[in-house]
């Protein structure tokens, strides 16, 4: 006869505790488990029924019904113990799921892998990266887990356009953010509506960088409304947007909610100019203002008239740029009045501005008061070269100068010698640019005490000089005698006036150039010659020169075993030099 399931259980009671009594078993039921929150009546198992007829005192009727309801309950546990819940089930694989699923680190972490780049957490670095919709999307999803970030950049990502707002939305879980780059990302009107919106949650924005995207012309208003009073905005850059006069008014209103602004960059916007009177007008808001940059922002007479007023309220200011301005050529004379208080100003360029011969009497006054000033660039103004004035004289006054920039400038051989003798006293020169000035060829003797002198000399420039022979001696005596020990980049390039005899005494004494990291020895781009006799020289002062990293040797006809020379010297010589032939 088979044993039934109430057997069975007695049967494992006993083998577990062969000695206990009934006694035990009752005790230990009066210790049973929790019951479970549902009981069912269940008739009584037969060891209920062996323990009826026991005497166990007064309390007997008490005590049964407490056994009874302790086996039921305990009954009722084993069948549920028995038939596992479905819903602890799926509790339990969710768990699972969630376990086995990468977290939010490691997903920043492959997300970062993927694209080629070293994870940060604070900065984000995604430049040309050809992130696609996906990418942003993902990216966003992934800014929860990135609390301390500060610096993001996607510049150079043509797909970010149109998807920012996938972006911006999420913008909230990163409330620390204080760089943002969007530099040609073709953004749209909605990008620009999203982004002003996201200003209202990244309140520590320091820096925004929307340059190069031509859709933002005609739609700055919607950025700028958003922003409110007491923004934390320090740079601004919209290079190349295609800025309306418009938008210059919606500038101009900006610059009332920004006091803190202290770069100003709206370069390559040709048609701002006409609103640059309303924008000079409220630059006295941004009394911090270091960094004005107005490149080719189409300027006029009467916009640099309303810009030298504003220079009062601008003491701080470090940099003004407003070359490639033509039609400011004249207005000089009559808007250089606060020009010259600008005491910490230490960059001005104003090169390709059609300078005259006025406004070149006026700046001679003007510009040796600059007294911190560190860069000129006066290039593309052949007045200079021609004017009687003497302002490369007078750069003798100027003793922090590091670069002077003065190619196609016109200059004769008076105005060169003019500008040696002010080099004399430029002890902290580190650029010397004098491209496109032909007298500079077979006169470099003129520079010669001022070369001697300039110890911090990095970069000279003499690119179609009209440069002979003998100056390319001149240079290499020069760094054989202990001059010129800087020098870094070396531009020599169209000179077809140089002879091969010339070429070859260069290349002789160019191995004692040791820091020299940059060589152009290329010819116009009308020209062609051989090389000859001298090609062999310089590969065999290059093995001389350890931090070269370039060549330039445009336009130069090399025969195939050249070719080959200079194909096979980087891996012959374990170096890696770019030669641009």
């Amino acid at each position: 006869m088979e044993k039934t399931d109430d057997q069975n259980c007695q049967d494992r009671h006993e083998e577990d505790n062969p000695k206990s009594s009934p006694f035990d078993f009752v005790i230990k039921q009066f210790q049973g488990k929790k019951c479970a929150p549902e009981k069912r009546k269940e008739p009584p198992s037969a060891i209920k029924q062996f323990f009826k007829g026991f005497d166990f005192g007064k309390s007997e009727g008490k005590d049964r019904r407490e056994i009874e309801e302790t086996e039921i309950s305990n009954d009722v546990a084993d069948d549920q113990s028995e038939k596992q819940d479905p819903s602890v089930e799926d509790g339990l694989s969710h768990l699972t799921s969630e376990a086995e699923s990468p977290s939010g680190e490691q997903r920043f972490n492959q997300f970062m892998e993927k694209l080629g780049k070293k994870p940060s957490s604070k900065n984000l670095d995604l430049n040309n990266c050809a992130l696609s919709a996906e990418d942003i999307t993902e990216l966003a999803s992934l800014l929860p887990f990135l609390p301390e970030l500060e610096e993001l950049s996607l510049s150079w990502n043509g797909c970010v356009g149109g998807t920012l707002k996938a972006l911006t939305v999420h913008l909230h879980h990163v409330s620390l953010l204080k760089v943002l780059r969007l530099n040609n990302c073709r953004l749209t009107a909605e990008d620009v509506i999203s982004l002003g919106e996201a200003f209202e949650i990244v309140s520590q924005l320091e820096e925004l960088d929307l340059s190069w995207n031509s859709n933002i012309g005609g739609k700055l208003s919607l950025l700028t409304k958003k922003l409110q009073e007491g923004c934390k905005l320090k740079c601004l850059k919209m290079t190349d947007c295609n800025l309306t006069a418009k938008d210059g008014e919606s500038l101009a209103e900006l610059l009332n909610v920004i006091p803190d602004l202290e770069v100003l960059d709206i370069s390559i916007n040709k048609n701002i100019g006409c609103s640059m009177k309303v924008i000079a007008q409220d630059l006295k808001n941004v009394p911090g203002l270091k960094e004005l940059n107005l490149h080719m922002c189409g300027l006029k007479q009467d916009s640099l008239q309303g810009l030298d007023t504003a220079l009062q309220h601008l003491a701080e200011l470090r940099k003004l740029d407003i070359s490639c301005n033509r039609e400011i050529g004249g207005g000089f004379k009559a808007s250089t009045a606060y020009l010259a208080s600008l005491k910490n100003l230490e960059v001005l360029d104003l090169h390709q501005c059609c300078i005259t011969e006025e406004d070149m009497t006026v700046l001679s006054q003007v510009i040796p008061l600059l007294s911190n000033l560190q860069e000129l660039n006066l290039s593309s103004n052949k007045n200079i070269g021609l004017s009687s004035d003497p302002l490369l004289d007078r750069l003798r006054f100027l003793p922090k100068l590091r670069s002077v920039t003065i190619s196609n400038c016109g200059l004769g051989e008076e105005s060169l010698s003019s500008l040696a003798e002010a080099a004399l006293h430029l002890p902290e020169l580190q650029i010397l640019d004098l491209s496109w000035n032909k007298c500079v060829g077979g006169n470099l003797k003129l520079l010669l005490g001022a070369l001697k002198l300039a110890m911090e000399i990095q970069v000279l420039r003499l690119s179609s000089c009209n440069l002979v022979a003998e100056d390319l001696a001149l240079l290499t005596s020069l760094r054989q005698d202990g001059h010129l020990a800087r020098l870094q980049k070396l531009d020599l390039s169209y000179n077809n006036t140089i002879s091969d005899e010339g070429w070859a005494v260069f290349c002789q004494g160019l191995g004692a150039f040791k820091e020299l990291s940059e060589l152009d020895v290329s010819l116009s781009p009308s020209s062609c010659r051989d090389c000859g006799q001298w090609f062999g020289e310089l590969l065999a002062t290059l093995t001389q020169l350890p931090a070269l990293a370039e060549l330039a040797m445009q336009r130069w006809a090399l025969s195939e075993c050249q070719r080959k020379q200079m194909e096979g010297f980087n891996q012959d010589n374990k170096r890696n030099i770019r030669f641009d032939c």
